[in-house]
């Protein structure tokens, strides 16, 4: 074989090495996917639904998962010490953006006061000293809220309409959890103007639950207010059972806890909420500054019904009701 042609040889072959060596070589420089991280002070079970709704409004600014978006997910199950270390894990991680709910804000805030929060939480975001006002936030937080604490009137009034003959209404609390004890005031407050007995009933873990329906049992109470709490909505289904099985009719925050049997919620959509937390994520993604996007407020209150419940207790669900409902489950 000639030099010439020996030399062309060699040069093809490392020519074609070459070539089969760029997409490895391309794929490792190309940019890592920035990282949203998802952190919630629930246990995962019950809640995947919310990481669903954030995917999808990340997809409506353009970031799909697995294609041009990471999403990191950390679960505290409810346990207060935790928090810390799950959100450093999100910070060493390299988050572009946090979403979390309302437990977890001030373990993020404290974490990081470079990276953006997105928030959803139940109160005031502005009197929780989170943000600078609504619609200019300041810092690095901005996000979601439904002023739960705002419904409790509501509430009332709707379970007062349900069940009329009720003369003591229990409110079950989470002490832990400061939107729930702020829902209190004004539930308490619209109990009392229309002559009601309000009994309240504190807990802080779901060990206490049976101890508490036993105290409201033996209190006499003719219906129950649950109020809007992670650790309750986490448990809902030990709460609605328990309803139940004592025959209590109960009012509770969010269409979730109907789904799954109880009588009849009232609040935001905590769906859309996260949709909109994943819209304000991508936004930020693409290079919006948390600061200047406006804390969004509901604009859309659910009542949902289920009338297989309601039967169960014996309870004739006035029509006034039923054509107020944006569902009734049957």
């Amino acid at each position: 074989m000639q030099l010439g042609q020996l030399k062309r040889r060699t040069f093809i072959t490392l020519l074609g090495g070459a070539a089969a060596a760029w997409p490895i070589a391309a794929r490792a420089q190309q940019p890592k996917m920035p990282v949203v991280g998802f952190f919630r002070s629930t246990p995962s079970s019950g809640f995947a639904h919310l990481v669903d709704e954030l995917r999808q409004g990340l997809k409506e600014t353009g970031f799909v998962e697995g294609q041009n978006v990471a999403i990191e997910q950390r679960w505290a199950d409810n346990q207060l010490d935790r928090f810390p270390a799950l959100v450093a894990d999100l910070v060493r991680s390299q988050a572009k953006v946090i979403v979390g709910n309302g437990p977890v804000v001030e373990a993020a805030k404290a974490a990081t006061d470079t990276i953006p929060i997105v928030f959803v939480i139940g109160e005031d975001p502005v009197a929780r000293g989170l943000v600078a006002s609504l619609n200019r936030p300041g810092g690095n937080l901005t996000g979601v809220t439904f002023f739960a604490n705002q419904l409790g009137a509501k509430r009332i009034e709707l379970l007062h309409e349900l069940v009329p003959k009720a003369t003591i209404i229990a409110l079950l609390i989470d002490k832990t959890f400061a939107a729930s004890v702020a829902e209190l005031t004004e539930a308490e407050a619209a109990g009392r103007a229309i002559g009601l007995r309000v009994l309240v009933v504190n807990v802080e873990h779901e060990r206490e639950f049976d101890a508490a329906f036993a105290t409201i049992v033996q209190a006499g109470a003719g219906a129950l207010y649950v109020s809007g709490s992670p650790l309750f909505t986490s448990q809902r289904l030990a709460l609605v059972e328990l309803a139940a099985r004592h025959s209590i009719p109960t009012i509770y925050d969010l269409r979730e806890y109907v789904e799954a049997g109880g009588l009849i919620g009232y609040s935001a959509s905590i769906g859309g909420a996260y949709r909109q937390a994943g819209v304000y994520a991508g936004r930020i993604l693409a290079g919006a500054k948390p600061s200047e996007l406006p804390v969004q407020q509901p604009t859309k209150f659910e009542l949902v019904i289920n009338l297989k419940t309601a039967k169960a207790l014996g309870l004739e669900v006035p029509p006034t009701l039923i054509a107020l409902a944006d569902e009734v489950i049957e």
